[in-house]
């Protein structure tokens, strides 16, 4: 019923900085919990953030922590990834994922979501 899109992917230099948006659609995401996963070549897709509760409680995983940030949108319906200090490590496929929960407990596996966008390639340089 959840319908997300991912946008805002391209190719940086290391030290840039890009912003992807994810635009939902289909259904309120009042009580839903908004994150972030990305997939590297070869690699298992794995946690990068998330973002639940009206106070919007964040949670980073220790790789980006400090240079990402998550946030959404007044209505909810739209989440952002503010990536700065990019570096090669970066390299990825973003997906932008969504859980509807009653709760603000954070969640960061990949299994605990239902709700997922189609992806968008982050290419850092360098």
């Amino acid at each position: 019923q959840v319908q997300l899109v991912e946008s805002g992917g391209g190719l940086v230099q290391a030290g840039d900085s890009l912003r992807l948006s994810c635009t939902a659609s289909g259904r309120t995401f009042s009580q839903y919990a908004m994150a972030w996963f990305r997939q590297a070549p070869g690699k298992e897709r794995e946690f990068v953030a998330a973002i639940v509760c009206s106070t919007g409680i964040t949670y980073y995983t220790d790789s980006v922590r400090g240079r990402f940030t998550i946030s959404r949108e007044n209505g909810k319906s739209s989440v952002y990834l503010q990536m700065n200090s990019l570096n090669a490590e970066d390299t990825a496929v973003y997906y932008c994922a969504a859980l509807e929960l009653l709760t603000c407990r954070i969640y960061t596996r990949v299994r605990d979501y239902n709700y997922w966008g189609q992806g968008t390639q982050v290419t850092v340089s360098s």
